[in-house]
């Protein structure tokens, strides 16, 4: 299959660089001088589950305002790498920081999760309305405001997810896509600096993949985020993301997807050859 041409929505072209181990070029380490500060540095970062070890010194720095794709195999680490970056969990050795520190709990309000999978009960008494009102100030008593007062708070947001159509539909009857967009929604009602996504595209019928991934570069221009994704679709990788990791308990290798994307980078991250560009969707 051709390439399919980059359409990055970042050009990481002003990143201070030296060579990795796969040959590529990576952005500059911890204690640089680098204007463009860091949002995410995780610095030797070690998990292991049970005597198995999850993450091996994983090292990555992310500046702020790119789309960064997180890549590789099942059991690679990569939800694993985004819950110690959001403190959930809890790093064996190493050290994550958060725009600059790492005290994590002090930014949690600066960074918006969407979960790989929501599990909800078809007894879930919310509707999305008073789901999403839960993540607003202002909103918190919604049980004593009226249904225009909390519509009208989250309405933008709605509009800009396209989710304003389910606004009393219960959250237990959501379709995979919806909810996922709903979730999305209810991060960005906090305005957050930083945005991770744990396979945003789980649940949403394949038709409709492109366009999630549109909406998310939507989101990422108009609010200047950071945004994190892990993502198997690596075509729509290639797409997207302005930096890619490729894990496998390590960084097996990092840079543009132009870099990345490619037979040799993948193999070192997934031990098989990979088609480069060829659609892949695997449950986690």
């Amino acid at each position: 299959m051709n390439p399919i041409p980059s359409k990055s929505l970042l050009n990481p072209a002003d990143r201070v660089k030296s060579p990795c181990s796969c040959g590529h070029q990576q952005p500059p380490r911890a204690g640089d001088n680098s204007p463009n500060s860091p949002v995410v540095e995780v610095i030797q970062g070690e998990v292991a589950f049970n005597g198995t070890r999850v993450l091996r010194g994983v090292t990555l720095r992310i500046p702020q305002g790119e789309i960064v794709a997180l890549i590789g195999p099942n059991g690679s680490g990569k939800t694993t790498l985004l819950r110690s970056i959001l403190g959930l969990q809890r790093l064996d050795a190493g050290e994550v920081r958060l725009f600059g520190t790492s005290d994590l709990s002090s930014v949690m309000s600066r960074v918006g999760y969407v979960p790989q999978k929501l599990s909800l009960d078809r007894s879930f008494p919310l509707s999305v309305r008073e789901f999403l009102a839960l993540r607003l100030k202002q909103t918190h008593s919604w049980l004593w405001q009226s249904r225009r007062a909390v519509a009208d708070a989250i309405r933008p947001t709605l509009v800009e997810m396209g989710v304003e159509p389910l606004l009393e539909r219960p959250m237990a009857g959501l379709s995979g896509g919806q909810l996922q967009r709903v979730l999305i929604a209810f991060s960005l009602l906090q305005e957050p600096d930083l945005l991770l996504l744990d396979e945003p595209t789980a649940g949403v019928d394949t038709p409709g993949e492109q366009s999630f991934y549109e909406m998310i570069g939507r989101v990422h221009q108009r609010h200047k985020l950071t945004v994190i994704l892990v993502s198997h679709d690596l075509s729509m990788v290639y797409r997207h993301a302005s930096w890619v990791y490729a894990l496998n308990g390590v960084i097996c290798c990092e840079g543009t997807p132009e870099q990345v994307m490619n037979a040799d980078s993948l193999k070192q991250a997934y031990g098989i050859h990979v088609a480069p560009y060829h659609h892949h969707h695997h449950a986690q």
